[in-house]
């Protein structure tokens, strides 16, 4: 804050009705207020204010002029008068015959040594104003932005579930934008790794010339006659297009087709599909990039959802225990080898429960195209029903990298030196035939110690031992 330099002789000389101009000119409002903080005179220089405000305030205590809630804020500004800088303080005015309120931002000066003060006030009600105006400019960005992605949620959802293969491409880059599952079960396996690439790309590049010049015709006249190209995956593939406009780029709807590529699909129909309904372990078929095509009801228990129409077109991955791990080790093992055994790892749920299974799969080719099979067992009843299970420490390398991913690297750390510590008082006990008073002094442990250590781990019959101790 930056005064006069020589405030006496600068203002030296001014009258009453100076001073009392240069207050009205400077502040919105001005309070005389005597020792005990009650209102002696008032001088309004805001229209507001002077319409606003009751016309009785003189010879009123300062705090009941204000709300309630601005009541401690008045003793504040009362208290800071000695300070170097006081504080200013936002203050409340009830309004006149309103429930509404008024904003005043005060700051008190001392007058004189008699204890009288002045509470220069700052009408923040067009501020009050602005702010509202904010807020519900906000709250109407916001309400187009929920519809907005509504309807982009509609648009994906819509997307992932038609059986026709979909591809979005950017007419002026010439670069796919979105795929649909469909479109990646016919392109093959890398597909999901052509968003953002050139369309061009999904093709033989023998067809890439042709596919350029029938883009350019779509984008001219609006619409083209079916074209007939091989993907890159080798297989033929028809090709229709819809022009739209999104964002003022021009944009392509490519729908392929191609004979004799479908989908198996788990139907109600037919004994086998009833009897693997009915499993108690979890039957799940998806495609060679872990997208689902059909699951029994009891996937659908664990992962705590009603109908497979909810899983279908998802990726496995999303109920995996370890996200971006669990599913690429999957997938790696059923190329290289066609079926995997027992692979430990949790299913979590969507209403947050984590169920520890065991995945056996099963790659499978079908008419050119891979599908996957999974059998998903609970384990968690093995695990509770095994009592010494429960309680007993890990005892192998094989063991601990089980828990990794179910636990934290701190815990895995614990367990790894309980494991070392159980092993060391075992190997000691075995070199001394038993003997826990060798065993104590091999290890460097107090015989005490020793004692609680093979409670802790279950090792031998501390008591009947103990009068042997020292033999």
């Amino acid at each position: 804050m930056k005064t006069f330099k020589a405030p006496r002789k600068a203002l030296t000389g001014l009258d009453g009705e100076t001073v009392s101009g240069l207050i009205n000119a400077a502040a919105d409002i001005a309070l005389l207020l005597d020792k005990r903080g009650v209102i002696r005179d008032i001088s309004v220089g805001s229209k507001t204010l002077s319409s606003a405000l009751q016309p009785d305030w003189v010879g009123r205590p300062f705090a009941d002029v204000v709300t309630i809630d601005s009541r401690p804020k008045v003793e504040l500004l009362m208290a800071d008068l000695d300070a170097n800088e006081p504080l200013p303080r936002q203050l409340n005015h009830p309004a006149p015959g309103s429930s509404e309120t008024i904003a005043v931002q005060y700051s008190v000066r001392r007058l004189s040594d008699d204890g009288r003060c002045l509470a220069l006030g700052r009408d923040l009600s067009a501020l009050a104003n602005l702010q509202q105006k904010v807020i519900e400019a906000e709250q109407s960005i916001e309400s187009d932005y929920s519809r907005l992605r509504l309807a982009e949620t509609r648009y994906r959802l819509l997307l992932q579930s038609v059986s026709d293969a979909i591809l979005v491409v950017d007419l002026q880059t010439r670069r796919i934008v979105e795929l649909n599952p469909s479109a990646a079960a016919l392109l093959g396996d890398g597909a999901r790794r052509l968003v953002g690439r050139p369309v061009t790309d999904a093709f033989h590049a023998r067809g890439a010339e042709t596919l350029g010049d029938w883009l350019v015709g779509l984008r001219t006249a609006g619409r083209a006659d079916e074209l007939r190209l091989r993907s890159a995956a080798g297989r033929e593939c028809g090709i229709q297009g819809n022009l739209f406009r999104q964002d003022n780029v021009s944009h392509a709807l490519l729908r392929l087709s191609s004979p004799g590529v479908v989908a198996p699909v788990m139907t109600s129909a037919g004994p086998w599909v009833e009897v693997t309904q009915r499993l108690p372990d979890a039957l799940v078929v998806t495609t060679a990039e872990g997208r689902i095509v059909g699951a029994n009801r009891s996937f659908l228990d664990l992962v705590q959802l009603a109908t497979d129409e909810q899983v279908r077109n998802e990726s496995l991955e999303r109920w995996l225990g370890r996200p971006g791990v669990d599913l690429g080790v999957l997938v790696a093992n059923l190329r290289q080898h066609g079926s995997v055994r027992f692979f430990a790892t949790t299913l979590r749920g969507e209403y947050g429960s984590t169920t520890e299974v065991e995945i056996s799969a099963v790659a499978v080719e079908l008419e050119g195209q891979t599908w996957l099979g999974f059998a998903i067992r609970n384990v968690e009843r093995r695990r509770v029903t095994d009592a010494r299970s429960a309680r007993e420490l890990p005892r192998s390398v094989e063991q601990l990298t089980e828990l990794v991913g179910r636990v934290s690297l701190k815990e895995l750390v614990r367990e790894t030196t309980d494991v070392i510590e159980r092993l060391c008082i075992e190997a000691a006990l075995e070199l001394t035939s038993d003997n826990r008073a060798s065993a104590a002094e091999m290890l460097g442990l107090s015989r005490q110690s020793l004692y609680v250590k093979l409670r802790r781990y279950g090792l031998g019959d501390i008591q009947g031992s103990s009068a042997g101790a020292g033999t």
